[in-house]
C-alpha cells in the first residue's frame, strides 16, 4: 500500500543540508536527484538466495545496502524513517513439536528533508522457533527492515525499484562482481591502534 504526498510549505535541500528557495537552484538540485534515483543498481549491490520450494533463485539488495545507498543520495541527515505500526499477525505453539510459528507485519514511512514521504508495508515470518522471544524478536525486525527497503524502492531505481525489472533482474546477475578489498584507509580505527609498541620505537 505505498502512498506519497508532498507537503505545501517552501521544501529544504533534498541532498545538501540548508534550505533553499523556488528558484532555479532548487529545480537543478531535483533534476540531479532524480537522475541519481534513475540509475539502476550495479551488481555489486545484489544478492540472491533459493526461491521457495526449490523455484527460482529470488534476486534481491540487503538492507544495509540500500540504507547505505539512501544516505548517500539524500544525505545521512536528509531522511528519515519511523514505524507506523507493527502487528503481531499470529503465534501459533504447537504441542507436539515444542515450536513456535510467527508472523509480523510492519508499515514504515520514510520521509525526506523537504516533508515528502513515502510508506510501504512488510512482512516477517518464522516456523518452527524453539523460544517464543527469540521468534518474535526475529519476525520483527525482519518486517521492519523489510518494509523500510519497500518504502525506499518508492524513491527510484536506485533504492531498489529496478529489481522489480525481472528481465533486468536475469541480466545483471550475469555480470561478475570482482572480490571485495578492505583497504586501511577506509577503516575507522582508535587512535589507540596507530600507536607504536616499543619496540617500533
Amino acid at each position: 500500500m505505498p502512498s506519497f504526498s508532498s507537503p505545501s510549505p517552501a521544501p529544504h535541500a533534498l541532498f545538501g543540508f540548508t534550505p533553499f528557495s523556488e528558484d532555479s537552484t532548487t529545480a537543478k538540485q531535483i533534476a540531479t536527484l532524480q537522475a541519481k534515483l534513475n540509475k539502476k543498481l550495479g551488481p555489486e549491490y545484489i544478492s540472491q538466495r533459493p526461491g521457495p520450494s526449490g523455484g527460482p533463485k529470488l534476486t534481491y539488495a540487503e538492507g544495509w545496502k540500500i540504507i547505505n545507498l539512501a544516505n548517500e543520495v539524500f544525505g545521512f541527515n536528509g531522511w528519515s524513517s519511523n514505524i507506523v505500526s507493527i502487528v503481531t499477525d499470529f503465534v501459533d505453539y504447537s504441542e507436539e513439536s515444542k515450536r513456535f510459528n510467527v508472523g509480523v507485519t510492519a508499515i514504515v514511512r520514510v520521509t525526506l528533508r523537504d516533508g515528502a514521504y513515502h510508506e510501504d508495508v512488510g512482512y516477517g515470518a518464522l516456523e518452527n522457533g524453539k523460544s517464543k522471544g527469540a521468534a518474535l524478536d526475529k519476525c520483527k525486525k525482519e518486517a521492519i527492515t523489510d518494509a523500510l527497503k519497500r518504502t525506499l524502492r518508492n524513491f527510484g531505481n536506485l533504492l531498489g525499484n529496478c529489481l522489480y525489472d525481472k528481465s533486468y533482474a536475469q541480466e545483471v546477475v550475469k555480470i561478475k562482481v570482482p572480490p571485495v578489498r578492505v583497504l586501511a584507509p577506509c577503516l575507522s580505527r582508535r587512535p589507540c591502534s596507530f600507536r607504536p609498541t616499543l619496540g617500533q620505537v
